[in-house]
């Protein structure tokens, strides 16, 4: 995959690049992957699942995070947050839609089904029953953003996202959030699958495995989306004119 000089990270690589092989470098380029497909001309910001119970109520280590908060991403999480508010204001200045997820369920888990199936602490209590699908109150939105409730990875499952993405007329998507390996993923796959552009933003992404962050990003980069740092991504938004959407009223 050729790399582009003004996406690599502040240590000058990409984040996958400690885990790819020779082998796989060349596999990559040969087969032609990792082209840059652009922005679209009527983006909105989607910011995925940046709630309590994926970022835990304090910074702390990922792996004492997990002991409390099973899903929480650690120290990237509470780095990921101040990038993604100056994302959102700067979208918000620009009057470009900022949409947010969270999840849903009840509260004796009846209706988590196949999130059962493979984590041995799905049926836990929050705990001191804080509310873990509550939107982080750093990033948290504002009158006139949308929020969209889910029950699985893919922001676009079950919801109604497309409603309101065709309502607004956007072309594509500026992904932020977690997990990068399960519902950011999940959410730009389907993005891509309804033929909307998709740009996530490298530092406004966290997950709890540095491995899956990182791999994730790559299988995105190379076959779903464009993935940005945030400082491409910040000067993209600054420059679109204001005023393209009708956003809602707000109360």
């Amino acid at each position: 995959m050729a790399e582009r000089a003004e996406d690599r990270n502040a240590a000058g690589e990409r984040p996958w690049t400690r885990f790819l092989t020779a082998r796989d470098r060349r596999v990559m380029e040969r087969a032609g992957y990792g082209g840059r497909q652009g922005f679209g001309a009527r983006p909105a910001v989607l910011v995925v699942d940046v709630t309590l119970a994926f970022c835990g109520d304090r910074r702390e280590p990922a792996e004492d995070a997990v002991t409390r908060w099973r899903q929480a991403g650690g120290e990237g999480a509470w780095d990921a947050l101040p990038v993604i508010r100056r994302l959102i204001d700067i979208a918000r200045d620009r009057m470009v839609p900022v949409i947010y997820t969270t999840g849903i369920e009840r509260s004796d888990k009846w209706d988590r089904g196949s999130w059962l199936w493979k984590n041995r602490r799905g049926r836990e209590k929050r705990p001191e029953a804080q509310d873990g699908n509550a939107i982080m109150r750093q990033v948290e939105p504002g009158p006139r953003d949308i929020v969209v409730a889910k029950r699985k990875p893919s922001a676009f499952h079950g919801t109604d996202l497309l409603d309101f993405l065709v309502l607004l007329r956007c072309d594509s998507l500026i992904v932020m959030g977690t997990a990068t390996s399960g519902c950011v993923r999940a959410t730009v796959v389907d993005a891509f699958s309804h033929n909307l552009r998709v740009t996530v933003v490298e530092d406004a992404c966290f997950d709890r495995c540095e491995a899956s962050h990182a791999i994730g990003l790559f299988d995105m980069d190379a076959k779903y989306a464009d993935v940005l740092t945030s400082p491409v991504v910040r000067d993209h938004l600054a420059g679109l004119e204001a005023g393209l959407f009708e956003l809602p009223g707000g109360p």
